[in-house]
């Protein structure tokens, strides 16, 4: 009558005879492999954005202020119909465009150049001018343009 009532000491099988050592782990542990995944996956999701080129954009006219920008009045080039070369308002001919270009920059904390050419000016032209004032020590270049150009098919409204 008595005798499925007997129990075991130390559980059954093999695990009760190995009871001195530590058993090998036969499951693999997936909960590390996916914390890694998650954050390398949010880490991915906020860089990828960064990674990408932007494009200049027209960007829509506000009632807010404008932000306060650099203490320093902005450089300009021009580039007019007939050819002629100017720093801000005054002529410089075009040999000697580079080394005042040069001295603008050793005086100056900013890199930044704003290029206003003519529309009869060809592209080569303005490209020469560019690598002009690369060569002078400006690198961020601003061409300027007007507003109310060709919309390419899109409807204005």
């Amino acid at each position: 009558m008595g005798a499925g009532v007997m129990q075991k000491s130390g559980g059954g099988g093999r695990r009760g005879r190995r009871r001195g050592k530590s058993a090998a782990m036969s499951e693999i542990n997936v909960t590390p492999f996916v914390d890694v995944m998650l954050v390398l996956m949010i880490i991915f999701m906020v860089a990828a954005p960064m990674l990408t080129v932007g494009v200049p954009i027209e960007l829509p006219k506000t009632a807010a202020t404008a932000l306060p920008t650099e203490q320093e009045e902005p450089l300009t080039i021009t580039m007019t119909a007939d050819g002629q070369l100017m720093i801000q308002t005054q002529e410089v001919a075009e040999g000697d465009l580079i080394p005042k270009l040069q001295a603008v920059a050793a005086e100056r904390t900013s890199d930044k150049i704003f290029l206003r050419a003519d529309g009869a000016i060809s592209y080569g032209r303005v490209a020469q001018v560019m690598g002009a004032l690369n060569a002078g020590g400006f690198r961020n270049i601003g061409l300027v343009t007007d507003t109310d150009g060709p919309s390419f098919g899109a409807s204005g409204g």
